[in-house]
């Protein structure tokens, strides 16, 4: 591979050719330091991913003089499974979902899911509009941590802090709202009785 002529000056020029001879050159070397970080395959070929699109992006950093090229790959790929590794390790852990989330309540009416929804609504707007605003794109709009950082130009452990506090502190106010709509009801059946 070292006498082989270097790729990267080409890619960095935006032959495409040498896209394509890059991911045959390179393919084995970042495949098989991928597997030794990923033990997940479907993980390991989004990480592959991310190294070549990092390879191509970063071309023009590739300095001969410094390193071999199949030394500079190297240690590309090996500085974006860092990455990857950290950003596993910084994320969120969310708490499971009930086994009969998803299933329909017959016992519920229509007046008491609008009242549930009602409260969840209240819940969302009484948060702090950081908080408010990480949460609509994340569980609204599908946005992931990272395109909620990019599009709030805001870190992307800040992100993930408002998100965290902002679920925990809808939980509890539900749960308080919860609680004192419980209480009206068993009130009220006792006022009824």
């Amino acid at each position: 591979m070292s006498s082989a002529t270097p790729l990267l000056p080409r890619i960095a020029a935006g032959d495409e050719l040498a896209v394509r001879e890059c991911v045959e050159r390179y393919g084995a070397l970042i495949w098989s330091l991928v597997r030794r970080w990923s033990p997940d395959p479907r993980d390991a070929d989004d990480a592959v991913q991310e190294v070549f699109v990092d390879l191509w992006r970063s071309a023009a950093r590739y300095e001969p003089t410094r390193s071999t090229e199949a030394g500079w790959v190297a240690m590309v790929t090996r500085r974006r499974l860092i990455d990857r590794l950290r950003r596993r390790q910084r994320a969120v852990e969310l708490e499971p979902l009930p086994d009969d989330f998803d299933l329909a309540h017959d016992e519920q009416s229509d007046d008491a899911r609008d009242d549930r929804v009602e409260r969840a609504r209240a819940a969302l707007r009484a948060l702090p509009e950081a908080q408010r605003t990480m949460l609509e794109l994340s569980l609204l709009h599908g946005r992931t941590h990272d395109e909620i950082a990019k599009a709030t130009n805001t870190p992307l452990g800040t992100v993930k802090s408002h998100i965290r506090r902002g679920l925990q502190r809808a939980r509890a106010m539900l749960q308080h709202a919860n609680d004192l709509h419980q209480a009206t009801d068993a009130t009220n059946e006792e006022h009824d009785s």
